[in-house]
């Protein structure tokens, strides 16, 4: 079929992978960071063009036949009538918005309401909770808001050469707070609850769609979120989970459905292919590991992670409930974290280090519960993020899962998503692919870890924290 390319507009950066459409082979690669000094709430959108071009300088797109594009999450950039955008886009967390979070609960008569009406509740990062920031706080603006896109559909309409039609994917439109995944439609009166009028919203396109052709005759595919496109070029399918290691923690899985849940701590997301992503987060990972290094006068997490590996499993009754900024799973925004089971004996460094580790995977063990409770087949784990590579991490993942743990090679792999997705649309246009099955890619290089007779082990260590969880946090979790 030829070759293709994705590219992953991140806060930071944009990365480009060229790769063969048939094998997923990657054959060149470019990368250019954004001209932006660290991570404002406000960015202009031309800034992503501006490192987009020089990703892609040296004849790297030479020969390119399709583009996917991938691009960071909750970004909201507001256009005018014309086209022009109304101010910089919103981007990332942007706690400015936490205020109107709580009001939009409020306003739609709270948290179970917007888990049936979009599978969400509004958080601040959210573009619905953007559009309420902007309303109250920039009404002029507010008021000159005629069309709302996110940053890959912004991006894929100015690779278009900006038409009439604007599209995005259901992916992104999942995240949106004005989608539903469940119906696969928007809810414009969200939208009129938020920003006090109607605004213009891009068409969503299948995941094997075209978006259009450029001038020159590139076939651009539908784009999606970051989230989306690294699970579609990690290659994950049904019975698998993603847990991300990052400050916070998060663990999606794919599931046949879109999951309503009341409680509000299932986000559900659609993927990049026509399934869902139910997602559930944990406010504290590796930041649980950071605090604790710092507790303990050590200067990074591998000599955190080396110092656990002198303990046992269970560090000699020792428990860390890891809610270090309040909680999100449970939902327990106020607490603080708890240490329990001190006693003479395991009090040493090695047994606090060991129960960090043991905490922050609990917590997400916890997470994925939450999924499996739902009825969500979890077989096979995938860990991403710098932490996973901890051995501490690799020694007790497989049994506090209780499944097979695959740690991927370090790679793009929204880049690759993004470009699994143009080869798709690709194929399907020349007739050589299946619209409803994406090309069969090889999947991601990786380390593979069996719980194997550990599992009672890992077992016990659970049941410990839980007992822990439950009497300090009487009936907070309920899966």
């Amino acid at each position: 079929m030829g070759i293709v390319a994705g590219l992953d507009s991140s806060p930071d950066f944009t990365r480009i992978v060229v790769c063969d459409s048939d094998t997923g082979a990657v054959l060149r690669q470019g990368y250019a960071p954004h001209p932006v000094e660290g991570r404002p709430s406000d960015v202009d959108p031309q800034a992503w063009l501006l490192s987009l071009g020089e990703a892609a300088g040296g004849g790297l797109l030479e020969g390119v036949q399709a583009i996917g594009v991938s691009a960071q999450q909750n970004a909201l950039v507001p256009l005018d009538a014309q086209g022009n955008t109304v101010r910089p886009a919103l981007v990332g967390g942007d706690k400015r918005a936490q205020v109107a979070a709580a009001d939009l609960v409020d306003a739609l008569g709270g948290r179970e309401a917007w888990a049936q009406a979009v599978g969400c509740v509004p958080a601040a990062a959210q573009p619905v909770t953007k559009l309420r920031w902007l309303a109250k706080s920039e009404p002029e603006n507010a008021r000159r808001t005629a069309v709302l896109l996110q940053a890959h559909d912004w991006l894929v309409w100015q690779l278009l050469g900006r038409p009439v039609r604007r599209t995005t994917d259901r992916g992104g439109a999942s995240g949106t707070g004005y989608w539903s995944a469940a119906t696969g439609a928007y809810r414009p009166d969200l939208v009129e609850l938020a920003l006090g009028h109607q605004a213009m919203l891009p068409e969503v396109i299948g995941p094997s769609d075209a978006a259009g052709t450029t001038p020159e005759g590139l076939l651009i595919s539908a784009g999606t979120g970051e989230t989306m496109a690294a699970a579609f070029g990690l290659g994950i399918g049904l019975g698998d989970a993603v847990v991300s290691l990052g400050a916070s923690g998060s663990v999606m899985a794919v599931h046949p459905e879109a999951l309503a849940d009341q409680s509000g701590m299932i986000t559900s997301l659609a993927d990049a292919t026509g399934m869902h992503l139910p997602v559930v987060t944990t406010l504290n990972a590796v930041r649980t590991l950071r605090g604790t290094a710092e507790l303990l006068g050590l200067p990074d997490l591998e000599s955190l992670s080396e110092l656990a590996m002198k303990s046992t499993p269970g560090a000699h009754g020792l428990v860390l409930l890891p809610y270090l900024e309040g909680e999100r799973t449970p939902n327990l925004p106020h607490t603080a974290g708890t240490i329990a089971g001190l006693r003479r004996e395991s009090m040493k460094p090695e047994h606090l280090a060991r129960a960090a580790f043991e905490g922050m995977l609990c917590g997400l063990g916890d997470a994925l519960d939450v999924l499996r409770g739902r009825g969500v087949d979890v077989r096979r784990i995938f860990l991403l993020g710098r932490a996973a590579e901890l051995p501490a991490v690799q020694a007790s993942a497989p049994s506090l899962f209780g499944a097979q743990v695959v740690v991927p090679q370090p790679a793009d792999y929204a880049a690759i998503g993004a470009a699994r997705q143009a080869a798709w649309a690709l194929g399907v246009s020349q007739g050589a692919l299946d619209p409803r099955t994406p090309p069969a890619w090889q999947g991601a290089a990786a380390q593979v870890l069996e719980p194997g007779d550990e599992l009672p082990v890992g077992q016990a260590v659970r049941q410990q924290f839980t007992a822990v969880r439950e009497q300090t946090h009487p009936g907070a979790f309920r899966v």
